[in-house]
């Protein structure tokens, strides 16, 4: 049997990179009946060492959607083979999670410039997600245009106009 999931997602930042930036983090379920019902959002500020930006925002997506799924699949009576989809309008993230995390991971975190990778700590959070997810099934980032990602994207400034 296959349990199939599929999520949009997005992240806003207002303030981009500034200290007193605020963001939000969405993730939508696609219901059995076609239509997008269940959301997560996570709503964001600057800790002591980094301000919100949208790629913090778009990252905390990713680990939204992750986490969503895995308590999904922890819940089941079952022990399905698990088809995760997770659609972005973040080129960003779909090539983080894709490509960019295995080259970085075995470099130690160093990009090409030979600096340490930005936002690591949330790209290796999704990572570390992601390879849990992976042990019931497959997980794909898909790229979908900003048109098809109304939802995730209204649920994030809703979020952000709750908190502003």
């Amino acid at each position: 049997m296959v349990y199939r999931m599929e999520f949009k997602i997005d992240g806003a930042c207002r303030g981009n990179g500034n200290w007193d930036a605020i963001g939000a983090a969405a993730a939508v379920l696609l219901g059995r009946d076609g239509e997008w019902r269940k959301c997560w959002t996570r709503f964001l500020e600057a800790d002591e060492y980094q301000p919100v930006t949208n790629q913090r925002a778009e990252l905390t997506a990713v680990i939204v959607a992750l986490e969503a799924a895995l308590r999904k699949v922890r819940s089941l009576n079952s022990s399905p083979y698990v088809v995760v989809e997770i659609q972005s309008d973040s080129r960003y993230v779909v090539k983080c999670m894709n490509e960019w995390v295995y080259k970085w991971s075995s470099n130690g975190w160093i990009n090409s410039k030979g600096n340490e990778v930005a936002n690591r700590d949330l790209i290796q959070e999704a990572s570390d997600l992601d390879d849990e997810l992976k042990e019931h099934g497959d997980v794909d980032y898909v790229w979908i245009p900003r048109s098809e990602n109304y939802d995730a994207d209204r649920f994030c400034n809703e979020e952000l106009d709750e908190n502003s």
